[in-house]
């Protein structure tokens, strides 16, 4: 006989921070292997404080979907990370894999808050950090 599979609820008191972290980019697991019977989703809540930005990384294999739930965040990607999208509530983003890039909150006030969501897991390849300076238009406070 097959084994029943039921529904899993992850409160939101019981957000899992136990994955893969970026700097000040703060991953929380809501569906995901580190916590669920999940084996080909990762999907969390993500949050980055007032002027907050990881560091350079990438996803790996995964293919990593986002939607803003608060804030204005911007993508820098490309060579030397001088290409940049922005993103603000209500918006989606895709991010390939492999692609190396940098999240950033562009407020110096409000929290940066997103849902993301990759297969099959949480990866982060995290890279040597870069100043400041080089990512146009970012400042901490």
């Amino acid at each position: 006989m097959a084994e029943r599979s039921i529904p899993v609820v992850t409160r939101a008191t019981a957000l899992d921070t136990g994955t893969a972290q970026s700097g000040d980019c703060v991953r929380h697991s809501g569906v995901s292997p580190q916590h669920t019977p999940a084996t080909k989703i990762w999907f969390g809540r993500v949050s980055n404080e007032p002027g907050h930005r990881s560091p350079p990384h990438h996803h790996g294999e995964c293919e990593t979907g986002g939607y803003v739930l608060k804030g204005h965040g911007r993508i820098y990607y490309g060579e030397g990370y001088k290409e940049f999208v922005d993103l603000y509530e209500g918006d989606f983003v895709f991010v390939p894999p492999f692609m190396p890039h940098v999240e950033v909150n562009m407020s110096v006030t409000d929290e940066l808050v997103w849902l993301t969501c990759r297969t099959p897991d949480n990866i982060v390849v995290n890279f040597d950090d870069i100043p400041d300076s080089e990512l146009q238009g970012y400042r901490r406070a």
